[in-house]
């Protein structure tokens, strides 16, 4: 049977991690702002970033600094944007600490800062990005396409 793992209160399969580390794992994201947004949480759930050990802080940064660079390689990325949303004023809309990694490419939003509202579910706007992602509401992936991703990252781990 596959493992499942609780990302606040949603259970995410394993098929849909890409990278564990002692504390945390690699996630594909179910509603990306762009190609390649991937989230590193931590394996215990943590509803804010001050609630994490120490161990699972470092663990948490050492992670994303990982992953990243992976990730800005394989999609090509020359930049990339961290973000942490610590608490719902924050944005935060799922109650477990969680780093969104994003690929960034010159001229991908006409103003750097839209990516935060892009992010801001309940703020969601139309936003043509270039980075060929299907921002339409940001409508949620299948459960196959998400699997799909993750194997391919898996392999560059």
């Amino acid at each position: 049977m596959a493992k499942i793992f609780k990302f606040g209160p949603h259970l995410i399969p394993e098929t849909q991690i890409f990278y564990k580390s002692p504390y945390c794992l690699g996630l594909v994201n179910l509603k990306p702002v762009v190609t390649g947004h991937v989230l590193v949480v931590t394996k215990r759930l943590a509803a804010r970033f001050n609630d994490l050990t120490p161990e699972e802080a470092t663990d948490m940064i050492l992670s994303t600094q990982k992953i990243s660079s992976v990730i800005e390689k394989h999609y090509k990325a020359s930049s990339l944007t961290f973000t942490i949303q610590d608490g719902p004023e924050a944005g935060q809309t799922v109650p477990h600490v969680h780093m969104h990694i994003i690929p960034r490419r010159k001229d991908d939003y006409e103003n750097n800062d839209d990516i935060y509202e892009d992010l801001d579910e309940n703020k969601q706007r139309q936003h043509n990005i270039p980075m060929g992602a299907d921002n339409e509401d940001r409508k949620p992936r299948s459960a196959a396409d998400m699997a799909e991703e993750a194997d391919r990252l898996r392999l560059l781990f």
